[in-house]
């Protein structure tokens, strides 16, 4: 534990002492899901201990907590994800109702308790779920379970079609990058959206030139749960071919942090308390790793599944870089250069429709494949952005 991460540690400790003896409550910061439709964990943050009772246990399904001792600034709700259609979180005197509407059939596995630490600021009050097959059952002269009153929301997916306008990247023997890109940008969108599990988005949609900031920018005010920037890669060596990911480096991801620090109000994009500058920093540096954690792992899947559809790849294929459109601290985001439009095999390819879509294809599954393998992952249900603990 670093020097500065213990003494908030101790400085919340002391704080969460003082709080529960003079009687003044806590708040509800945010609540974030993990899993899938088997497994799923709920975390609800809190800046203080809290007593926690289960009030309803999913048979009519919903689940619903009390926790004594914190309130919510003001009524918190959202998209659930796994087993969780959608969530709320309500005063109800000296405590909060955090009330689970179930997608499925589900009863709590365990639920406790979490105190500050390991770089972690705050309380964390956990429940995790699990699918039971059975049928959800009302008590009599209960109502059947409410729906919540808007429906969970698909994953946003941002695709960047690279360069544009004046600045038409790379060229090949008969084409530009640019126009590669915005092609590509175009039947990836229409493969994900065939599928009806995604909302998806470009930063540029005709041969237009988007800056580099502006793009990532749109994407984290939009909230959205991917970025995936498209490119044509080139060379001094026309042999050289294949496709590569990228994801930010270590030193691209300092510069993220400075950057994103720079304004008065940085902490406010993020939703962090605000209250005191070294643990939205910590908060911050926290988000950002469980984003490159997000990140690699897309990488991952998307290399595994353009491999398996035999698409041509550059022997290190996943690389690391601190470029721009990989600086949002809060947004998972890869850049995927598709191949050489200087080869002029993998420029044929670029260009041929067929093999487009097919390219495309497998990069919607890997896409896919992501979001149904969350690998324990957590999202923050209130922000679109992700930490990988509890």
């Amino acid at each position: 534990m670093t020097a500065v991460a213990f003494v908030v540690f101790c400085v919340a400790v002391l704080a969460a002492g003082r709080g529960i003896a003079s009687g003044a409550m806590g708040e509800v910061l945010r609540v974030r899901f993990g899993g899938d439709a088997q497994h799923t964990r709920v975390v609800v943050d809190l800046d203080r201990t809290a007593r926690g009772q289960v009030i309803q246990s999913g048979d009519d399904g919903r689940v619903v907590v009390s926790l004594a001792g914190v309130i919510p600034e003001r009524g918190l709700t959202g998209a659930g994800m796994g087993l969780v259609r959608g969530w709320r979180v309500a005063g109800a005197g000296a405590a909060s109702r955090v009330e689970l509407d179930l997608a499925t059939s589900a009863e709590i596995e365990r639920r406790f308790l979490l105190p500050p630490g390991d770089g972690i600021a705050h309380y964390r009050y956990v429940i995790d779920l699990k699918a039971t097959g059975r049928a959800p059952t009302s008590p009599p002269g209960r109502p059947e379970p409410r729906v919540p009153s808007r429906p969970a929301e698909r994953p946003l997916i941002f695709i960047d079609a690279g360069h544009g306008g004046h600045d038409p990247g790379a060229s090949g023997a008969e084409s530009r990058e640019s126009a590669v890109t915005l092609a590509a940008a175009l039947a990836l969108k229409q493969e994900l959206e065939r599928t009806g599990r995604y909302r998806v988005r470009l930063t540029r949609e005709s041969d237009a030139y988007v800056a580099l900031y502006r793009r990532v920018a749109i994407a984290r005010q939009a909230d959205a749960d991917l970025f995936i920037s498209l490119h044509a890669d080139a060379g001094a060596d026309p042999a050289t071919r294949g496709a590569s990911v990228y994801t930010l480096s270590e030193q691209g991801a300092g510069r993220a942090v400075r950057e994103f620090t720079r304004g008065e109000n940085w902490h406010r994009s993020l939703n962090l308390p605000g209250r005191d500058p070294s643990v939205d920093r910590i908060l911050l540096d926290m988000t950002q790793r469980a984003t490159q954690n997000r990140s690699a792992q897309l990488a991952r899947t998307l290399l595994g599944e353009l491999e398996s559809a035999d698409h041509p790849m550059l022997r290190r294929s996943h690389r690391d870089a601190g470029l721009a459109v990989l600086l949002a601290p809060d947004v998972p985001a890869v850049l995927l250069e598709m191949g050489f439009i200087t080869n002029p095999e993998d420029e044929r390819l670029l260009n041929d429709g067929r093999a487009r879509r097919r390219l495309m294809r497998a990069v919607a599954e890997g896409i896919d494949r992501y979001f149904r393998e969350p690998a324990g992952a957590l999202q923050m249900a209130s922000t679109g952005g992700a930490s990988g603990q509890p």
